[in-house]
């Protein structure tokens, strides 16, 4: 005969498991946001430095280290995809900070050609579309990884076809990249947040886990530092020569 307090006790422990893996994945998911938002940091504070100090800029940008500047994130970010399974937690870490560092290298030349207003201007726009479309990426039931090959074939197009309009230097077909671009990086944006919750429920408070974390702080920056660029070709104001 089945005891009285049988089912309310399994029906404790549910909503104690529950509760656990609910705070678990707060934990997740606040570090990976708090990771993304130091890299940020960093690339705004490297990027504004080196904007303000010509002894640094001159050298650079005046030469042909530019191109150096321009690819360098590039090639970062494809070394750090391919070794991350090498690495520790901490060395995962650090080399994400030590990308948002070359990225801010990179991104120094938007404070040399563009207005600070227009840039906090088109800063908080992005932020607020990223917000907003990760928050809906984490609450949805819908399951976003169907968007994954548009998405991914969207990226890699974006990509190519910035990579000619930097030789060909079209304003028309910039104006396309960045509205497919927004559309693109809006949607990974959403999926990686949905892709970051799901990581937690896969491996739970597991080292793998803590550098898939690292992964998704990375997509989500790259996300966001993409969706400001972009949308400078619609609100940026070039500073005056």
């Amino acid at each position: 005969m089945q005891p009285r307090n049988a089912y309310p006790q399994a029906g404790i422990t549910d909503r104690v498991a529950t509760a656990s893996y609910d705070e678990g994945l707060r934990r997740h998911m606040l570090g990976i946001y708090r990771n993304m938002a130091a890299g940020l940091l960093v690339t705004g504070a490297v990027a504004f430095g080196i904007a303000s100090t010509p002894a640094l800029y001159e050298p650079i940008f005046n030469t042909p280290l530019k191109w150096v500047a321009m690819f360098a994130p590039l090639g970062f970010v494809l070394l750090f995809s391919f070794s991350i399974e090498r690495m520790s937690v901490a060395s995962a870490r650090t080399a994400f900070f030590a990308f948002a560092g070359v990225m801010g290298l990179s991104m120094a030349s938007i404070f040399l050609a563009f207005t600070g207003q227009s840039i906090a201007v088109t800063f908080f726009i992005a932020a607020t579309m990223f917000l907003t479309m990760s928050l809906w990426g984490y609450t949805t039931g819908r399951d976003l990884s169907t968007w994954s090959t548009f998405l991914v074939m969207g990226l890699i197009g974006v990509v190519i076809a910035g990579l000619v309009n930097i030789f060909v230097a079209s304003s028309a077909l910039q104006f396309i990249i960045s509205i497919a671009g927004v559309l693109v990086f809006t949607g990974l944006t959403a999926w990686d947040t949905q892709r970051a919750k799901s990581d937690y429920l896969t491996y739970g408070a597991t080292e793998q886990a803590e550098k898939l974390a690292i992964m998704s702080a990375l997509s989500l920056y790259l996300s966001l530092v993409n969706l400001f660029q972009l949308l400078l070709t619609f609100f940026g104001q070039r500073e005056e020569a």
